[in-house]
C-alpha cells in the first residue's frame, strides 16, 4: 500500500508563496501518477493539479493555473506544490493523492492546512 504524507502547510499573507511536499512510502513512488486536491469546510473537494509518474505532463485546475506549479523528485519519493500569489481563497486543507491502475485516486495523505491571511 502506498502511504502519503503532506507537509509544508502554514500561515502566509496574501500575495505570498508556500511550497507543499508529499512524501510517499511503502511502494515504488515513481510508478504512480500523482495529484493535489484541496477542500474547505462545507465545500466539495477541488482538483488542484496532477503530474505524470515521470513528470512528462502536468495539468492544473482553472483556479490555480498560472500561480501554482506541481513537480516531483522520484529519487526523493516526493511531490511538490509551489503556490505563488496566494489569496484567501487558497486557504483549504490540501491533500496529495495517487492514481491506481484503474485510474482511481486510491491513495491519500492526511492533509495539510494552508491559511492565507488578507
Amino acid at each position: 500500500q502506498l502511504q502519503l504524507a503532506e507537509s509544508g502547510g502554514g500561515l502566509v499573507q496574501a500575495g505570498g508563496s508556500l511550497r507543499l511536499s508529499c512524501f510517499g512510502s511503502g511502494r515504488t513512488f515513481s510508478n504512480y501518477d500523482m495529484g493535489w486536491f484541496r477542500q474547505a469546510p462545507g465545500k466539495e473537494r477541488e482538483y488542484v493539479a496532477s503530474i505524470a509518474r515521470s513528470g512528462e505532463w502536468t495539468y492544473y485546475g482553472a483556479s490555480v493555473k498560472g500561480r501554482f506549479t506541481i513537480s516531483r523528485d522520484n529519487a526523493e519519493n516526493t511531490m511538490y506544490l509551489l503556490m505563488d500569489i496566494l489569496t484567501p481563497e487558497d486557504t483549504p486543507v490540501y491533500y496529495c493523492a495517487a492514481l491506481n491502475a484503474k485510474t482511481e485516486w486510491a491513495f491519500w495523505g492526511q492533509g495539510t492546512q494552508v491559511t492565507v491571511s488578507s
